[in-house]
């Protein structure tokens, strides 16, 4: 036999035993025998089961298969399988991210095995390699993250894709003509995922409903909350349900609260707000000493466990706020309604309430629930014009400023506040600044990040844009709700049970920046002239405090404001306390919006638990309960940031030949992102599109050059474009240079 013949068959045999780890690896659980793995390969021909069973016998002998049952092998165990999740890259390869590895595992397209984006997967490691990645192959899918997906339907004769325009989502799905339903021709759809056949390119689906036609606006909107799974309608059972409750105010429940209706009550609310969850109460005591009260809708007096409206505002565990519309939590009845704490309306209510003297300094607190009395409701703009036409007096003149003008009052029409009320509202902006400037002494971080929100005509077509901006009337309320939430936090975290644990609780903690994230933080602002000095946690947060100040009102302050707020660790809910970094907090939780947030809702169930004397509830339901809200939360701010990029889309395609100043933002071997400073809407200019030069993308500079001219465009530099192309199906902005 010549020796082209002999390499030939090695070659084959090699090519056999590849493909029978492969069957075994994919499902190394379950032992197969040699006509299962035949079967797997697509054989049946005695002579290739021959020569299964032969090499079966030789990766027994050579232990890397091993006989489980008669005839029956499994791969031999060992440490090279891992579980994770799956992050899927460009190119449709992906990573997969396990957390007792430093390293991510890198698995190419071809062994992926039809894993997807965020999917948990069991991984083998075949391949390790100095000074780069780890290798694998994708075994087993442990758990899809999502079965539904939308995306454009394109129908054949006898079948339609859904194509899903999402660059981590690397194949179509396919549609057999049963399941297309009443789907029209480039229709945005919402298709579920049915099936993936092992020797199908596209997984089958079937269409669940139709969006309407892209670009269309409540198309898009829908198919943004589609896309995250998000609800918008209450189930009917839900909406009869909470319209049965009985919403009335009962003196047998008053019975068994504290009556705070004679109390000087208000709130302080955006201006378009329809649901108002928290009001603060303010009575100067005989001893010199303010009671404050800071009094939120008792939401949990409606929401009983186990019911159907329970489980259904768990499942949302949030509302949603896009740019024309609110998803709330909870039907209107109750969040525009019965828990909603209106004018001159007596509401139930849980509170905290404080003791407080003319330094702020707490003497003494108290939890529990309440029935308040609402006097009066103001917009912060009125509350702010309260504070500027009185700055400088104290709250116990005689000559305030009382006007609030038609161009700010909430009923376009000029008026007088209450003494009292103006009085109450100067007194608590002093005291919130007193609390601020401890907490910023502690260690705080101040992102008092610029807001763009859109002006929208009736078709909710934006005209304009405006620049939201944190002030004094914005900052009072903060102070007092953040007052309320660290009480209650530390409240039930110093108690302890029999055994001297500390009791299950809800707490939102934030975790310090990750130190490679603050690096890259560093190296970016220094071609700006800023530094950061990280000697140690306080040092780390005054830094970035002054970082943050030193930006405002720069042309690049939008975008470092952007970049330290990523440096930071995610804020997330859990029954482990660490305390919350950028506050500057030991003990911190959310209390303060039961309307809007389920987190909230946990938190007043348990302290009145608590407050009732009771044992500490069951920890693992309610860390479950956490880790589905904080998942919850995040899927609403990507579909919030989401309507935002559609708006923005929208606005500019109304100005396709207007020329603008931006800021360069980001800097690809793509292209560059540049922010328009006038409006905030950030789009991208392709290196294929700069036509004057062959450029390179330098990632240490932050920069691309051109190779003949090296004229250079480096991260924060000052450039004019203009629009190419505006695409409100993708939610794109396409700019060239002018």
């Amino acid at each position: 036999m010549s020796k082209r013949t002999k390499q030939k068959r090695k070659k084959n045999t090699d090519g056999l035993e590849q493909k029978i780890l492969e069957v075994l690896r994919k499902d190394h659980s379950n032992p197969k025998n040699h006509k299962q793995i035949a079967a797997k390969m697509g054989v049946d021909d005695a002579n290739s089961r021959n020569q299964i069973i032969k090499k079966l016998k030789e990766l027994q002998v050579k232990k890397t298969i091993q006989e489980i049952e008669r005839g029956k092998y499994i791969i031999t165990p060992n440490q090279n399988y891992y579980t994770g999740k799956v992050d899927i890259a460009g190119r449709g390869q992906g990573y997969i991210i396990v957390e007792d590895l430093e390293d991510d595992i890198l698995v190419k397209n071809k062994n992926l095995n039809k894993a997807l984006q965020n999917d948990i997967v069991e991984v083998y490691v075949f391949k390790r390699r100095r000074g780069g990645k780890t290798e694998g192959e994708v075994t087993r899918i442990i758990e899809r993250h999502k079965t539904e997906f939308v995306g454009t339907i394109d129908i054949k004769e006898n079948f339609a894709f859904v194509d899903t325009s999402d660059h981590k989502m690397y194949t179509d799905i396919f549609v057999p003509k049963a399941n297309i339903g009443d789907a029209k021709q480039g229709e945005k759809v919402l298709v579920r995922m049915d099936d993936w056949p092992e020797k199908a390119d596209s997984p089958y689906g079937t269409v669940i409903k139709s969006l309407g036609m892209p670009g269309e606006h409540n198309t898009e909107i829908h198919s943004i909350l589609a896309q995250y799974g998000l609800p918008y309608d209450f189930p009917p059972e839900v909406e009869e349900y909470a319209n049965t409750l009985d919403t009335k105010i009962h003196a047998s429940e008053i019975a068994k609260r504290r009556d705070m209706r004679k109390d000087l009550t208000f709130t302080i609310d955006p201006k378009d707000a329809k649901d108002f969850d928290d009001a603060l109460s303010f009575t100067t005591l005989e001893n010199g000493n303010y009671e404050i009260g800071i009094h939120i809708a008792d939401v949990s007096h409606y929401l009983q466990p186990g019911s159907v409206l329970d489980d259904e505002a768990y499942e949302r565990a949030t509302s949603v706020y896009l740019v024309d519309r609110v998803v709330p939590m909870l039907p209107e009845i109750l969040s525009n309604g019965a828990c909603s704490l209106r004018p001159h309306e007596e509401k139930y209510t849980f509170s905290a309430v404080f003791e407080m003297n003319t330094k702020a300094e707490i003497v003494n607190r108290w939890f529990g629930r309440t029935v308040t009395y609402s006097d009066a409701r103001f917009a912060y703009e009125e509350a702010q014009q309260i504070i500027d036409n009185n700055v400088g007096k104290n709250s116990s003149d005689n000559n305030l400023d009382l006007n609030i003008s038609a161009d700010i009052s909430i009923t376009d029409k000029a008026y007088k506040v209450d003494a009292p009320i103006a009085s109450a509202i100067i007194e608590m902006d002093r005291l919130a600044k007193i609390l601020r400037k401890a907490r910023m002494n502690a260690g705080a971080i101040s992102f008092d990040k610029v807001e763009v929100k859109f002006i929208l005509d009736e078709e909710a077509t934006p005209t304009g844009v405006y620049f939201k901006e944190s002030r004094d009337a914005n900052k009072l309320i903060e102070e007092f709700m953040l007052l309320a939430n660290r009480s209650v936090a530390e409240f039930i975290g110093k108690k302890k049970n029999k055994q001297g644990e500390s009791k299950t609780f809800v707490y939102r903690v934030h975790d310090e920046p990750d130190d490679e994230r603050i690096a890259a933080l560093e190296n970016i602002i220094k071609q700006f002239g800023y530094k950061l000095n990280t000697k140690d946690r306080n040092s780390t947060a005054q830094s970035l405090n002054k970082l943050l100040k030193d930006v405002n009102g720069r042309k690049e302050q939008n975008m470092i404001d952007t970049l330290a707020i990523r440096t930071m660790s995610k804020a997330v809910y859990t029954t482990q306390n660490i305390g919350h970094y950028g506050l500057a907090f030991d003990y911190y939780t959310h209390f303060t919006s039961p309307i809007r947030r389920y987190p909230d809702v946990m938190v007043h169930r348990l302290l009145q638990r608590y407050l009732d004397g009771k044992e500490s509830a069951k920890n693992e339901k309610y860390e479950d309960r956490c880790a589905h809200s904080s998942e919850m939360e995040g899927l609403a701010a990507r579909a919030e940031r989401d309507s935002i990029k559609y708006m923005q889309v929208k606005y500019m395609q109304d100005h396709k030949d207007q020329e603008f100043k931006g800021v360069i933002s980001g800097v690809t071997e793509w292209g560059i992102y540049v922010e328009i400073i006038e409006n905030k809407c950030e789009g991208m200019i392709r290196i294929q599109d700069m036509q004057d030069d062959h450029y390179e993308f330098i990632k240490e500079e932050y920069a691309v050059v051109g190779q003949r001219k090296h004229k250079k465009y480096v991260l924060g530099d000052e450039v004019q474009v203009k629009v190419k192309n505006a695409d409100l199906v993708r939610k794109h902005l396409d700019f060239v240079f002018v």
